[in-house]
């Protein structure tokens, strides 16, 4: 079976890597195209391209797949996979050969482009995978593998991508097996659909208005991206770390511990363990804490 891989960030590449491990031929590797990383400007390829190129893999980047069909179809495939790969692929491109798309939740729940994030914020207890079969509706089509996951209390992103990538990558060898071998079972989505919402970068700033639990699930989905922060002094200081302290007293308020830098919220409080000062140091919070000074609350 040939296939044809679609994807960018490291979601995507523990699946193709694994997609090689198995033996798999991967004709081509289309991604989305190098961007800026960073407020300098510093031009990143995506995590899919390094280890594409890395492996001797052929590799497109196109602004819209849709607009490149030609050179597509040029290309010798039995299948495509798709893994994050950031776009609406069009009409004539999922009819010309199907396809197989891997996602990070059990479907119907959670369609869309941030289910990981969006069930850390939920603070969820459980997510999934889903091997489907491409549809032009996002996310809609006939399901051939499935699998339910517990998040783990202490999982922030990067560690609960991480870890359901390789879940998915499993999933989906099983699944080409038994498409490979005519068993494979195609079921209808069952239930009412949820969807999830693209992230933006205002959606990182912390309100300590809200509860605690809902502050430091908000700071274990975004934090890696678009990044969470808060201000005091009117400086801008970016949280990377944060739990739930169960105490209680005025939103926003710093306690007075010089051993912990805990901020009030609407019910608890909320323990900064790691963050990026103003300054752009990485450092605890004790320490940036200990460095205020007059300071009795956060803007």
């Amino acid at each position: 079976m040939k296939i044809l891989f679609l994807g960018s960030p490291k979601f995507a590449k523990i699946i193709l890597e694994s997609l090689l491990k198995n033996g798999r031929e991967i004709v081509a590797v289309i991604c989305q195209p190098d961007r800026p990383a960073d407020r300098g400007g510093k031009i990143q390829m995506p995590e899919v391209k390094t280890f594409a190129l890395e492996n001797g893999l052929k590799v497109f980047q196109f602004e819209k797949v849709s607009a490149n069909l030609d050179e597509i179809k040029k290309l010798d495939y039995d299948l495509f996979v798709t893994a994050s790969f950031g776009q609406i692929l069009s009409r004539e491109f999922i009819s010309y050969k199907w396809g197989v798309n891997v996602h990070p939740s059990l479907l119907p729940d959670l369609r869309g482009a941030t289910p990981i994030q969006t069930a850390l914020m939920q603070g969820r207890k459980f997510s999934g995978v889903t091997i489907q079969k491409m549809v032009y509706e996002v996310d809609a089509g006939e399901i051939i593998k499935q699998q339910k996951v517990e998040i783990k209390d202490d999982e922030d992103y990067c560690a609960l991508e991480q870890r359901l990538a390789y879940i998915s990558a499993e999933l989906l060898e099983e699944a080409l097996k038994d498409i490979e071998s005519g068993k494979a079972k195609f079921l209808e989505q069952k239930g009412a659909p949820t969807y999830t919402k693209l992230i933006k970068k205002e959606d990182g700033k912390l309100d300590f208005s809200k509860t605690a639990f809902e502050i430091v699930n908000q700071v274990r989905a975004l934090a890696h991206n678009p990044g969470c922060y808060f201000e005091v002094q009117g400086k801008r200081v970016k949280v990377l770390k944060a739990k739930v302290c169960e105490m209680n007293f005025d939103e926003k308020a710093i306690a007075n511990d010089k051993k912990h830098f805990i901020i009030g919220a609407k019910e608890n409080a909320v323990e900064i363990l790691e963050l990026i000062a103003p300054s752009g140091k990485k450092m605890d919070g004790v320490s940036f804490k200990n460095g205020l000074k007059d300071v009795e609350k956060v803007d």
